[in-house]
């Protein structure tokens, strides 16, 4: 009879502790087993000195410390890099680290694919094989901290602010997200700012307030359309949860707290949600809301049917926001040149909700090719 180890990726500092009370440890085994993998990323227990003989020998025998595999790394032009990790069913995920002069920032993947369709992400429109677990979550951040170091070229880098803007809808994943949001924030793990931790969301209402009940993290809503209407093209989700729900959801998140601000991403796609009208739109549906909105230029993937809004296009949405009030900034593309800027994460999935079969379906948009 076979019997599966488990991984001791797969616990937050809470689940940890009740792992080892219920094998008649003391709960500060927990501590001690997270600083090793964590602080000193030591995943061999044997190396785990201040634990005893005899707890290290079991834990060889009934635990392991199983990270994906490392299958690709690819190092942009601008200095980006991103990984393509194997997991052990055969699917990979991909993950990128953006470096900025003051920042490193990890984009991390929740999903293999992803269970949503938005009509302009090469990952959605890949379609969806399973959930990540809580060791495929921790493990890309893991992997990547040890890779940077590894690599002479980004040796001196360091990752300083999480995203969770990877593949898949992280809310979806909402029972693994957490605890991997928890080493996160952990100071006996990666220590890192609440403000420096974001989960990304393309408007799953329900999660989104149980992640404000559950967890202090930064938000990102993917917002993307200023009305439901053309929103129900861009992100489907808005026919389930529309934007009179989200926005309701992103009120909640900020209540009482004067320092929070919610991010709302607005991909710019020529001719489709690029236009005054839709400026105006936004103007009014944020005004008085403590947020900011983040302009991205699209980019571009095979099928897609969209194209990339001129920058003059960009210039004179960006315009109409700010004189309306409304803190507007515009991403800067990165590494799109190995494909890993937003929208182009795909990795390589066995697809369970073949999506496929529509590819060659129009998509909303195209009319204006």
């Amino acid at each position: 009879m076979t019997t599966t180890k488990v991984n001791m990726f797969d616990f937050d500092h809470d689940g940890l502790r009740d792992y080892f009370v219920a094998r008649g440890e003391k709960p500060y085994r927990a501590k001690q087993v997270m600083q090793w993998l964590y602080q000193q990323n030591t995943r061999d227990f044997e190396q785990m000195s201040n634990v005893s003989k005899v707890l290290r020998e079991q834990l060889s025998k009934d635990a392991c410390t199983t990270l994906p595999k490392v299958q690709q790394e690819m190092l942009s032009s601008d200095g980006t890099c991103k990984w393509l990790f194997e997991l052990h069913d055969g699917n990979s995920i991909e993950t990128v680290y953006i470096p900025e002069a003051n920042r490193g920032t990890l984009c991390i993947s929740s999903q293999v694919g992803c269970a949503l369709d938005c009509s302009f992400c090469a990952t959605g429109r890949q379609g969806f094989n399973r959930n990540l677990s809580v060791a495929e979550i921790i493990g890309q951040l893991w992997l990547a901290e040890n890779l940077l170091k590894l690599n002479p070229e980004t040796q001196d880098q360091r990752i300083t602010n999480i995203v969770m803007m990877g593949m898949g809808e992280p809310l979806l994943n909402y029972n693994k997200l957490v605890p991997a949001l928890r080493l996160m924030l952990d100071d006996r793990a990666y220590g890192l700012s609440k403000r420096r931790v974001t989960v990304s969301t393309s408007g799953v209402v329900p999660a989104m307030d149980r992640l404000t009940a559950d967890i202090d993290v930064s938000l990102a809503v993917s917002l993307h359309a200023p009305n439901n209407a053309l929103r129900d093209e861009l992100v489907p989700v808005n026919k389930k949860y529309p934007i009179e729900q989200l926005m309701g959801a992103c009120w909640r998140y900020v209540q009482g707290e004067r320092k929070k601000r919610v991010l709302f991403e607005y991909v710019m796609l020529a001719g489709v949600n690029d236009q005054p009208e839709h400026a105006r739109q936004l103007v009014s549906l944020l005004r008085d809301f403590p947020g900011k909105v983040n302009l991205i230029p699209f980019n571009p993937f095979p099928t897609s049917g969209y194209t990339r809004s001129s920058n003059a296009a960009v210039a004179r949405f960006t315009k109409l926001l700010t004189d309306g009030g409304i803190l507007t900034l515009t991403r800067t593309t990165r590494g799109d040149d190995i494909d890993a800027a937003c929208g182009q994460l795909a990795g390589d999935i066995t697809d369970r909700s073949k999506r496929y079969i529509r590819f060659s379906e129009p998509r909303f948009g195209e009319q204006f090719q």
